[in-house]
Order: C-alpha cells, then sequence, then structure tokens
C-alpha cells in the first residue's frame, strides 16, 4: 500500500483536532471518577461513561472518514501531477523536433519555454539563455554580442514589433543567415514565436532577380538594336551604359568609340567637332530638351532626357529625307490648290445646273405626290358610289338565292353571285393597294399567338381546298415547342392574315392537284411561316415580275393579278421578309418572316358560359340608308330571314316610325347619309329618342382605320360594303344571344 501524502497544513489541523478530543475524552473520565467519589452513585458514573464513550467513537469515525478521503484527493493530486509532466515531456519532444526555432514568453514576457533550433540562430548566447529571463533581456543580450549599426534603435524596434505580435516580419542576422519571425499573441496573454531561416529563399531570390536584370538588359538591348533612331545611354558618371547600331551608323562613329573614348563629353565633341553640329546646347550634360540641329546638308532632331538617378539617355533622328518630302509635298499641295481653284470654279458651274435639275425633279415628284394623292383621294371617295350599287345588288341576289326557284334560274343567279364577288374582289384590291401606297394604312403592330391565326386560315380556305380536289394541311410548330407553351409573335395581325391569304389563295387556285402545306419553322429570334403548293412552279426570271400589279402567269386563272402586289407593300411596311423558292413543275414556296413576341394576358381567358341562340323570326329590325334600293334590298333578304323590317332614310324619319315608346331590337345604319348626317350620329340621337341603348351595328364603304377605331371605342361592330348576308346573320345572331 502506497504511502499518503498530506499537505503539511492539513496534516498539522488533524493532530491538533486529536489533541483536543484526547483532552476532553479525559477530562470527561476525571469528572466521572471524581462525581462518583462525592456522590457514591456508582449506576450514575456508569451511564455517564457510556455516553461519553458513544461521543468519542462517533468522533472518531468522522475523524477516519475526513482521514479517508484527504488520501483519495491526494492521490488524484499526484496522478494530475504525473498526467502534466508527461504532457509537459511530450511538448518539448514536439518542440525540438520542428526545424523552426520556437519560444514561448508568458504574460509578463518572461521566457517559459523554448527549443535548440531556438538558439540554433543566436549559439553564442547559449549558455546565457534560461527560462524566466524577460524578452527585453534576450534582446538586449542579442545587441551586445552582434553589436549591430544603431543598437539601441535596434533593440527599441525589436522592442516594438515584439510588443505587437500581430504577423511576421524578416530580420538579418550578423553571420549573413536571414530569419524569418512570425509572434502572435495566446489566449492567457503571452506571446509564442516561430523563427523560420530563410537565408536560402533570399539568395534564391537574388539569383532570380540577377536573371530578370540580365534579361532586361538583353530585351533593352535588342529593342534598341531595332530602332531607327540612334540612342545612347549614359551612367550618372558620364560613362556610356548602352548604344545600338543606329547611332553608330547615324553618326559614322568608329567600331571601338565605346572601349576607346566611350564618355559623354567625347560624344558631344564629335558630334560638335567632326559632324559640325551647331546645337544650342542640347548636346550639355542635363539637357532635358529636343532640338533641329543641322550637320552640314544633313538634319536631326536631337533629344536629351536627363534621368532622376543620374545619368542622361540621348535620341538622334536623321530627318533629312523627312523634311525634303515635307518641301515636296508643300510644293505638291500648292499645285493642287491651284487646281482646286479651278475646279472649284467648274463644279459651281456644274453644281448650278444640278441645282437646277434638282428644282425641276422635286416639283416633279410633287406633281406626282398630288396624282397619286388625287387617285387615293378619288378611289376612297368614289368607292362609297361604287360599293353602293354593288351592296344592292349582292342583296337583292341574296334574297334571291333564299327563294325556291327553277333550276336555270338559280343557276343564273349563282352566275350572278359570282360575277358579284369577282367584282367585288377587284374592287377591295385596288383599294387596298391606293391605301397602302397613300400610306392611309398604318401597322397596329401587338403580339399575338401565331397558332390562332393558322387555325382561322385552316377554316377559312379548308372548303376552297375540298372544292378544288386538294389536301391543305396546316401545320403549327412542333409538339417540344408546343409542350413550353403557344408561340407568340409580333406583329400587325390583320396585314399579317391578309398577305398568308393572298399565298394561300394563289396557291390553290394554280395548284391542279396535289397539295397546299402551310408549314412553320423556329428561329432563335424569329417564326418563318411558309405556303407550299405542287403547282406547276415559277421560272427564275418570273419570279420578281409576279409581285407587280396586274401580272399572272397563268391567263387561264380567274385570278387578278394584285395579290401578290398586296404582299410586297404590306410586308415592306411591316419590315417582314418575304422569299420564293421555285423552279418549273417543282411547285412553290412563299415564306414570310415574323419577328417573335412576348406573351400577354388575354382578356377573357378561361371562357365563360354559352349563351343559347334565339330564333330571329319577328326580330324588330331598323334598316337607315339614304339609298332606297338598299333600303328595298336589305328588307327583302332580312324578311325572307322572318324579321319584321322597317327602312327609314335618316333620324327624322326613324324617329316618326318609332313614336309612342316603340322601338327597334337592333339597328342597320349606313355611315353615310343624306344632308352630310352620319350614321354614328344618328345612334347617338335614337338612344336618346328612345331613352335606351338599342345594339347597332354600322355598314359602310369607307375602309378607314380612323372610323375603325371611333366605333370600337363605342363598341359598335362595323360591316364593309357590299355587305355579305352570310356575315350579317351571323353577327345577328351573336349580338342577340
Amino acid at each position: 500500500m502506497s504511502e499518503v501524502v498530506l499537505p503539511a497544513g492539513e496534516l498539522e489541523r488533524l493532530r491538533e483536532e486529536n489533541r483536543k478530543l484526547r483532552k476532553i475524552n479525559a477530562a470527561l473520565i476525571d469528572r466521572v471518577e471524581r462525581s462518583s467519589d462525592m456522590a457514591g452513585n456508582a449506576f450514575s458514573m456508569f451511564e455517564t461513561a457510556i455516553s461519553l464513550e458513544a461521543m468519542v467513537r462517533e468522533r472518531t469515525l468522522q475523524l477516519e472518514e475526513a482521514l479517508a478521503k484527504l488520501a483519495e484527493a491526494n492521490a488524484d493530486l499526484g496522478a494530475a501531477h504525473a498526467t502534466a509532466d508527461a504532457a509537459r515531456m511530450r511538448l518539448r519532444d514536439a518542440i525540438d523536433s520542428i526545424n523552426e526555432g520556437f519560444v514561448l514568453f508568458d504574460a509578463e514576457d518572461r521566457l517559459v519555454l523554448f527549443n535548440e533550433a531556438y538558439l540554433g540562430f543566436w549559439p553564442e548566447l547559449a549558455g546565457h539563455v534560461r527560462e524566466g529571463m524577460s524578452f527585453d533581456a534576450i534582446a538586449r543580450l542579442a545587441a551586445a554580442h552582434h553589436r549591430p549599426v544603431g543598437q539601441d534603435r535596434w533593440v527599441s524596434d525589436r522592442l516594438a514589433r515584439h510588443s505587437v505580435a500581430q504577423g511576421g516580419h524578416v530580420q538579418a542576422l550578423a553571420d549573413g543567415r536571414w530569419v524569418q519571425i512570425n509572434e502572435l499573441r495566446t489566449s492567457e496573454g503571452g506571446i509564442v514565436g516561430i523563427y523560420t531561416d530563410i537565408t536560402e529563399v533570399k539568395a534564391e531570390d537574388a539569383r532570380d532577380r540577377a536573371r530578370e536584370l540580365a534579361e532586361r538588359n538583353i530585351v533593352l538591348q535588342a529593342t534598341l538594336d531595332t530602332l531607327s533612331e540612334g540612342v545612347c545611354l549614359f551612367d550618372a558618371e558620364g560613362r556610356v551604359a548602352a548604344w545600338n547600331e543606329a547611332l553608330q551608323r547615324l553618326l559614322e562613329l568608329p567600331e571601338d568609340w565605346a572601349q576607346e573614348w566611350g564618355s559623354h563629353g567625347a560624344l558631344a565633341g564629335w558630334c560638335r567637332d567632326r559632324l559640325g553640329m551647331a546645337d544650342g546646347g542640347c548636346l550639355d550634360w542635363g539637357a532635358d530638351r529636343s532640338e533641329l540641329v543641322g550637320a552640314g546638308e544633313r538634319r536631326f532632331e536631337i533629344r536629351s532626357n536627363a534621368m532622376e538617378r543620374g545619368g542622361q539617355v540621348i535620341g538622334f533622328t536623321d530627318v533629312t529625307d523627312m523634311l525634303r518630302a515635307q518641301a515636296a509635298l508643300r510644293e505638291t499641295a500648292q499645285t493642287l490648290e491651284r487646281r482646286v481653284t479651278e475646279r472649284t470654279a467648274e463644279l459651281e458651274a456644274e453644281v448650278a445646273e444640278r441645282r437646277e435639275i434638282e428644282a425641276q425633279l422635286r416639283e416633279a415628284k410633287i406633281v406626282a405626290e398630288k396624282a397619286n394623292l388625287s387617285k387615293t383621294s378619288f378611289l376612297a371617295a368614289a368607292s362609297h358610289d361604287l360599293l353602293q350599287p354593288l351592296n344592292a345588288a349582292r342583296l337583292f341576289v341574296a334574297a334571291l338565292g333564299d327563294r325556291r326557284l327553277a333550276l336555270p334560274t338559280r343557276a343564273l343567279v349563282n352566275q350572278t353571285s359570282t360575277a358579284l364577288d369577282s367584282v367585288e374582289d377587284l374592287l377591295e384590291a385596288l383599294l387596298e393597294i391606293s391605301r397602302l401606297d397613300a400610306g392611309a394604312i398604318q401597322p397596329e403592330i401587338t403580339d399575338f399567338r401565331i397558332d390562332r391565326l393558322l387555325d382561322t386560315l385552316r377554316t377559312e380556305f379548308a372548303p376552297m381546298a375540298r372544292s378544288s380536289g386538294l389536301t391543305l394541311t396546316v401545320e403549327t410548330l412542333k409538339a417540344e415547342t408546343l409542350a413550353q407553351g403557344p408561340v407568340w409573335v409580333r406583329s400587325d395581325i390583320r396585314l399579317l392574315r391578309r398577305i398568308l391569304q393572298n399565298f394561300l389563295s394563289n396557291a390553290l387556285r394554280y395548284t391542279q392537284r396535289g397539295s397546299v402545306r402551310v408549314g412553320c419553322v423556329e428561329t432563335a429570334r424569329a417564326i418563318r411561316i411558309s405556303v407550299t403548293d405542287s403547282g406547276p412552279g415559277i421560272a427564275p426570271d418570273k419570279q420578281q415580275l409576279i409581285f407587280e400589279e396586274f401580272r399572272r402567269l397563268d391567263t387561264r386563272s380567274a385570278g387578278k393579278g394584285l395579290g401578290l402586289a398586296i404582299v410586297r407593300r404590306a410586308s415592306d411596311m411591316l419590315r417582314h421578309e418575304v422569299t420564293l423558292e421555285s423552279a418549273p413543275g417543282q411547285g412553290a414556296t412563299f415564306s414570310i418572316t415574323v419577328p417573335k413576341g412576348e406573351p400577354v394576358v388575354e382578356e377573357g381567358e378561361g371562357g365563360g358560359s354559352a349563351r343559347s341562340d334565339r330564333s330571329m323570326r319577328g326580330l324588330a329590325v331598323l334598316v337607315i340608308d339614304n339609298e332606297r334600293a338598299i333600303q328595298t334590298g336589305m328588307s327583302t333578304l332580312l324578311g325572307g330571314w322572318g324579321c319584321a323590317v322597317t327602312a327609314a332614310a335618316g333620324f327624322d324619319e326613324a324617329a316618326a316610325r318609332f313614336a309612342g315608346g316603340r322601338m327597334p331590337d337592333v339597328i342597320l345604319v349606313d355611315y353615310h347619309l343624306n344632308d352630310g348626317e352620319t350614321g354614328d350620329s344618328v345612334i347617338e340621337r335614337l338612344h336618346r329618342h328612345f331613352g335606351h341603348a338599342v345594339p347597332a351595328v354600322m355598314i359602310s364603304a369607307d375602309r378607314g382605320e380612323e372610323l375603325k377605331a371611333k366605333l370600337d371605342g363605342w363598341g359598335i361592330p362595323l360591316l364593309g360594303k357590299p355587305v355579305k348576308p352570310a356575315q350579317l346573320r351571323a353577327l345577328l345572331r351573336t349580338m342577340l344571344k
């Protein structure tokens, strides 16, 4: 059993307590004995003795427990001392094993721990450095042995760096070595330092700098040798440090001039005495200027620059040829100036003649523009008068078509309807070309979905393709593109629809058998829409002619030769590229490239519940038109549909026919009426007359955007003349749902 070692103070306290207990025990026994002698009560003394013995035994047990705990604590303390000693030995072994010098100072800047590598930086101090020394004493001891220049300043600088202890610095030793010192604060306020020998690194840096300097000198010399200018560099003592071959050639220096008399004074004397340069001090030592100097028949530009650290650079440029060239150029310039003066006089006469011609051209252009505007104004003004009888004829033909007729009569009616369609198409094409030429149509650029436009075209042209025995295929985009959502384009939907309608009309008209296909190809920024047919094709020399007015390659066709002329004007207005790919016997492909658009939120998306249609029988319709033939034709057509028709020529007549609280279900009104009265003003006055807004439809031959925009703002639909009965019937049903 190992001996328990107690601290001296604790052992002395326990001995004192034991002594007191023995003394108390003896006093109690003595008192008992004296009491028994006095009182003579033996039994009472016996009870007292037993009580005292129990108390002594209890205190003795407490003392033994305290001694056991003390022994256990002493054992733990011994184990902790052993562990600390082992850790200290391992730490010392660890720091002794590293190559860098290691040193540790406590919070009072006293030396706590260091290794042999630390003493290796100052071997002469090995016998003097010991634990407990202050850093100040160690620094002064090192300064006393190495005696650096400015010893006191060196010590104060080292103490200042040590007190900061925020990183590393490099220090040179007296024996030529270099040491990097890194010092940092510990958590207890001490300082730990790492000393690394970087002598070899510094030597390698010096060698690298020397190599770099040599390479720079080589590059400098090579650069100087490539210059056409003669350059000479002198050091601070006026000796030649560098020069190039151009200097030796320009100044006609001997081969060994740098070895024999390579100084600034010698070179300046050579230039002045041998070459006869009459400089104004540019060749003097320390001069910092440039000067043009003559040397016989030659001329030199001398540039002298003084360097900041002493020395001088002098450059020589032979400008003899350049000055001669400048003189020749001045002479040439004077000759050219005389010629320019002479030519200017000639050009002034030509300019006056051209101005007269330009004035005549401008006048001719103004006349042409006025003629074009007159043509457009005439067509716009005449369109109403042209389309009025056509509209009446169409209404009468439509009314006849709704009746039961003999087959020969029905055939005549159908032929009449076809003839009216041709006249209407021709008038509409002429009016559209006129409006495009006059700029009356302005594009309304919006973003819209291309698939919806193509679906509309498929529905519109499918019956025409079936009647011609052709296969019509309308392809939108690939499935993977549609999976990302519908494709939007940016254009004028009305003009783009017109272009594609003309493409499809021509393809179906000129294709006798096979198919017509509409395809879409998506690029990075645009959608290319093409219409391909299996028709006879177009020869290359005819492909540009077909875009002119009234050009038809197949005279057997019923076309007017205006569709592609409209396409060319509309595409130029929209700035959409139109291309044609075709060869005789291989069909044709007409394409237009439309830029991509941005998706927009469409009003009414999600749809709504469809309301049921109602019969038109008994529908009260008010027809307002200043032409009696139109009134009669419209009454005949609507009456055949079961409507109750009332016709009037203007507001006064309409108000007289609907008095006493009566009002129609719908109003059909022409825009241009008698005495300057217009359809919009009639609708507004009738609404006030009825005290209620009655659904109305405007009918007009005016296709201007201004009227369309005005009616769109009022929510009034517009039908163009001549009115198509099917279109009118569909519109009425839609309004009355």
